[in-house]
């Protein structure tokens, strides 16, 4: 693991770790989704049998059998479920917005129409591992929304779906789902085949297929986010518990080998003793090679002078995880500016905001937190500008009009107004 300090270069790559693509990945993506846009289901089928393994029938799944998979969910799993997309539900709830008009003295109106858009694709991973806790997180905030339609779509290696990302479907209120995995799903949902609707919004994470797949086809739908390997950064003070900080960082690092932990202390001494924690509790790891390559090659403990430097480079790096281990988190909170969610205090793990929390841990990653925000209920819905003006309205702004489309030289714009006079 890399030992480094605010100086060194390794840092800047750190900063500056997004958005960059080999134009291999981008090749390939780009001849995905034209197939799929010109052959439709047929596309679909053919991609099924080479990176699924099977050739499905049909691509959607029976209600009957996410009805099951809940029914026959272990008693503790589905206790677990019910109760963090109880959690997610209410905390999504408090963001929905309303919509609202004002009229001036002349009687007219201004406004902004609020409506959820009409029907939603939601992406789930499911090539390394299953993740119920992100269909309730992409879902639950769609339902709360108010939008009409969610469709679902996870890959089905060799024709099997887990059974447990079914119930959560189930539990999170998923109109459709469709065994449909990769950059595929994500053109099926764009432009629609005959057996998968068009959406008019697709969320959800992915590999960076999926991720390069929804940044192809923005404009023939709406997308959430980039999504890229997930990142926790963890401030950690000389009252911080090493163990706990060294376990955060393995909890991140066992996603995937892309995925990065990184930390930053106040002494090379620390480093060193975090390094060696660090490399404890990774020979009892299950996940230990995932983990290693993780750590080994994504990761780095940062050596800053004090809380203030740290925060300085924390909103530098923009984390998709920020985890502050330091004696005064909530008066530590105010100097953050760039996160996608933070966790103050060593009792608030980032597990706690991958599933039962109730925030979103759909996050911005690479640095994404310097502008955009968690998935939230304002990513389903859409915004409508309402204007009605009377007479004595347009009188009072006749002149500022024609001066400022003369101005512009849109003398159509300037004519448009003298004709109401």
């Amino acid at each position: 693991m890399k030992i480094i300090t605010k100086n060194d270069p390794y840092l800047q790559d750190i900063i500056n770790r997004g958005g960059a693509y080999d134009a291999e990945y981008l090749t390939k993506t780009a001849e995905i989704i034209e197939k799929v846009r010109r052959e439709g289901d047929g596309a679909l089928r053919y991609f099924s049998e080479i990176y699924d393994g099977f050739s499905p029938d049909r691509f959607e799944i029976d209600k009957g059998e996410l009805i099951t998979a809940y029914n026959t969910l272990n008693p503790a799993l589905k206790e677990a479920l019910d109760g963090a997309a109880k959690r997610i539900a209410d905390f999504h709830r408090l963001q929905i917005e309303k919509s609202w008009f004002i009229e001036d003295a002349y009687g007219s109106i201004l406004g902004q129409t609020v409506a959820p858009v009409g029907r939603v694709g939601v992406y789930v991973p499911g090539g390394k591992a299953a993740y119920p806790s992100s269909v309730l997180m992409n879902v639950i905030p769609a339902k709360v929304a108010g939008v009409k339609e969610i469709c679902m779509a996870t890959p089905a290696p060799k024709g099997e779906i887990n059974r447990t990302v079914l119930a959560a479907a189930h539990i999170a209120g998923a109109e459709r789902v469709f065994c449909i995995g990769g950059a595929q799903a994500i053109a099926a949902f764009a432009y629609g085949t005959e057996s998968v609707p068009k959406a008019d919004k697709i969320v959800g994470p992915g590999n960076i297929y999926v991720a390069l797949a929804k940044k192809l086809v923005y404009g023939a739908a709406g997308v959430d986010m980039p999504a890229g390997p997930s990142e926790v950064l963890i401030i950690a003070d000389d009252t911080a518990k090493l163990n706990l900080v060294a376990a955060d960082m393995l909890a991140q690092a066992e996603h995937d080998e892309l995925a990065s932990a990184n930390a930053i202390v106040y002494s090379s001494s620390r480093a060193h003793d975090l390094e060696r924690e660090v490399a404890r509790q990774i020979l009892t790891s299950d996940r230990r090679e995932i983990i290693e390559k993780s750590v080994n090659e994504r990761s780095a403990i940062i050596i800053a002078e004090n809380f203030m430097q740290a925060a300085e480079i924390a909103n530098a790096i923009a984390p998709e995880h920020l985890e502050l281990h330091i004696a005064s988190p909530l008066e530590g909170l105010r100097y953050i500016r760039n996160a996608g969610a933070v966790f103050l205090g060593e009792y608030s793990p980032e597990a706690a905001g991958d599933y039962t929390a109730g925030t979103n841990h759909v996050l911005p990653t690479g640095g994404c937190a310097r502008f955009s925000s968690p998935l939230g209920v304002y990513d389903f819905i859409k915004r409508t500008s309402v204007i009605y003006y009377t007479k004595d309205t347009l009188s009072s702004q006749k002149e500022w009009l024609c001066d400022i489309s003369a101005a512009e030289g849109l003398y159509a714009h300037q004519n448009s107004v003298r004709l109401r006079e």
